[in-house]
């Protein structure tokens, strides 16, 4: 079987991390600050929206940051939770019962103004 699965390519990732390293420490605290609540927000929705199942999956869905914490990929790491996609995507027999594609699209909608929150705490 296929995996299925989506990579996001970000133009200009250098250009923008360049620009990070000049900004002040209190606004590069403030960002990874924002996405670790995020980060946090997604975990916790999907953990209340996932199919039950032994409860393994819901224990399971994991943060794992990269970047120096500007990054932050959710969902579940562990090759013995190979399941959640069949769950998340639906297979021949089963319909989809998405959990982590619903979190997702929730917060991005949030993402943004917690992003400017941060930022303007951390400028006051």
């Amino acid at each position: 079987m296929a995996r299925r699965g989506m990579t996001i390519e970000i133009q200009g990732a250098a250009r923008l991390r360049g620009r990070l390293e000049d900004l002040p420490d209190e606004i590069v605290t403030a960002l990874k600050r924002a996405v670790r609540e995020s980060a946090e927000q997604v975990q916790a929705d999907t953990r209340r929206d996932v199919a039950e199942d032994t409860g393994n999956l819901k224990r399971a869905v994991d943060i794992k940051y990269k970047d120096d914490g500007l990054t932050a990929m959710v969902g579940w790491h562990n090759p013995s939770e190979y399941y959640a996609r069949f769950l998340e995507f639906g297979t021949r027999r089963r319909p989809a019962t998405p959990a982590l594609q619903p979190a997702l699209e929730a917060e991005r909608r949030r993402y943004r103004a917690r992003l400017t929150e941060e930022v303007r705490r951390a400028l006051r």
